[in-house]
């Protein structure tokens, strides 16, 4: 494809948010961004991320999946491992045995069909992290699991955030 074949590209025109929710309600943005701060304290940057883009994957947030991909990648995360984050249990040589607990684990606390988080699956995670850093991750995936859910319902628009722009 040229670079004129490039430029004739007509993409679907971008979806506008149906609100903006942090500005009516700044005390819960405040609230959330307090949440995320304390959430993230002392994890791994890398599986922190991981787990935002994994849970952003399952919850279809876009606007999540925006941001948390470009951080992963300024931070120095792999290409490679992003794009196989969404097929992770059949990409398992990519990651550490950590990140797979946590992955799974993310996934349990995000898709609560049956109610509840597997006892195997908890029991695993805990294998792999101390007490307190088992609390943080939980902490790291019930906050993503609200970002989505503002994300989704007031349709955030990906394609316009910076790495870092809300640290």
């Amino acid at each position: 494809m040229t670079t004129e074949d490039t430029a004739a590209v007509q993409y679907a025109p971008e979806l506008t948010p149906r609100l903006e929710w942090a500005k009516l309600v700044p005390d819960v943005y405040k609230a959330m961004i307090r949440l995320e701060t304390a959430a993230r304290q002392g994890l791994d940057p890398t599986l922190y991320e991981l787990v935002k883009i994994r849970a952003s994957q399952i919850n279809h947030c876009a606007f999540c999946l925006d941001m948390h991909t470009k951080d992963a990648l300024a931070a120095g995360e792999s290409v490679e491992r992003i794009v196989q984050l969404s097929a992770w249990e059949e990409s398992r040589h990519f990651y550490t045995e950590r990140e797979l607990a946590a992955l799974e684990l993310t996934e349990a606390v995000t898709v609560l069909t049956d109610g509840f988080v597997p006892d195997e699956v908890y029991e695993r995670a805990a294998r792999h992290f101390e007490e307190a850093e088992l609390a943080q991750v939980i902490a790291a995936i019930t906050v993503i699991n609200a970002w989505n859910r503002f994300g989704v319902t007031c349709r955030m628009t990906p394609g316009h955030y910076q790495p870092g722009q809300y640290k």
